[in-house]
């Protein structure tokens, strides 16, 4: 069926704005997965026929293809998500705070290097807003029958200083409704932002957010791990150095990488205009970068720290090279908007099919 998403979805999405078809996108799939039959013929079309299931962190995943945060930032489209097929779902960026969130235009694509930049500076509801609906959810379906994580954001009026209450409050706010957070130190669209990957800043963070978990699991069966998501734009070492540091704060793992505020050079003139607009590029470009942070972690923590893998994952070639660089699960958000949802049987049977 990705030849029918291809056919005719892109088309129409080319003439729209970038955003726009992200949100019409997001529309349908709510809409088609609002109902028992939608939901149906949703998994017979796109869920994968040759999942693996793992275990990790006390969760079972279905399999290690799953949704990176961005796509959902309002956590609206949960039961479509699930229907095709995704291991696990990643929501947000959510902040403590609604907010409107950067200046429109500010996400772009480029068709022929299947890459996108986006400037979106963590627009989203409140964590408060998005447990509710997430709960809603829940409450009238029942669980997912894959776990749910959530990216937790700095809301852009709090002070790095006082970044700390920020994530707990979201932590706490949407801890009865997920299954595990993933701290975002990262992006490149909130000011001041990145500062928080630095050593002393990082540790503060990440330890404070670490006695918090551990008494909010105290109330719940299964233990909610937490994960900080890092840049690609970091120095290796220095990326081993915040490795380290959060580690030994309590953080459970680590997802690499956010995207990329690097340009490489532009091959015709429509990608230069692109490449030219601020902002965090995501898709093929940072495949390499990726994979080389997560077989050097990997190797630094000696295979005992898991590893989520995102960027630049369009086919099951590019997740298998991630899986052997050593991560244990993978993400995709870029791809999927190019390739559509027969993206996740793609990639999760492609892999099935190539494992001894």
């Amino acid at each position: 069926m990705g030849w029918a998403y291809r056919t005719f979805v892109r088309p129409i999405q080319r003439l729209q704005t970038s955003e726009g078809a992200h949100g019409r996108a997001l529309r349908m799939l709510r809409l088609a997965s609002s109902n028992r039959v939608g939901r149906g013929v949703l998994r017979r079309l796109y869920r994968p026929r040759r999942a693996e299931p793992v275990h990790i962190w006390g969760l079972n995943f279905p399999n290690r293809f799953g949704l990176a945060a961005g796509m959902d930032k309002r956590a609206e489209a949960l039961r479509g998500w699930e229907s095709i097929g995704f291991g696990f779902i990643e929501v947000g960026g959510v902040t403590m705070h609604a907010q409107e969130g950067n200046p429109k235009p500010r996400m772009f694509r480029d068709n022929r290097s299947r890459s996108l930049i986006n400037r979106m500076g963590f627009n989203n509801d409140g964590s408060d807003a998005v447990a509710q609906r997430i709960r809603k959810d829940l409450a009238r379906r029942g669980r997912l029958d894959c776990p749910l994580f959530v990216n937790l954001g700095k809301s852009k009026i709090t002070p790095n200083e006082d970044a700390l209450v920020d994530y707990a409050t979201s932590m706490e706010r949407l801890h009865d409704v997920v299954d595990g957070y993933v701290v975002n130190v990262s992006s490149p669209n909130t000011p001041n932002l990145r500062e928080l990957q630095h050593e002393t800043a990082l540790e503060s963070l990440i330890t404070g957010l670490a006695v918090r978990l551990r008494e909010l699991n105290e109330r719940v069966e299964v233990p909610r791990p937490m994960l900080v998501k890092f840049a690609p734009d970091l120095d290796v070492e220095v990326l081993l150095g915040m490795v380290d540091v959060a580690r030994n704060a309590g953080a459970d793992g680590v997802v690499l990488a956010n995207t990329t505020v690097h340009r490489g050079p532009a091959e015709h003139p429509s990608q230069a205009r692109f490449l030219a607009e601020k902002g965090g590029l995501s898709g093929p470009p940072l495949k390499d970068r990726s994979t080389a942070l997560i077989r050097a972690v990997h190797e630094h923590t000696g295979g005992e720290w898991p590893i989520i893998g995102v960027g630049g994952i369009s086919t099951a070639a590019d997740a298998q090279e991630k899986l052997d660089a050593g991560a244990c699960l993978l993400q995709a958000y870029s791809s999927f908007v190019f390739e559509g949802p027969s993206l996740v049987r793609n990639v999760v049977d492609g892999m099935a099919s190539t494992s001894p």
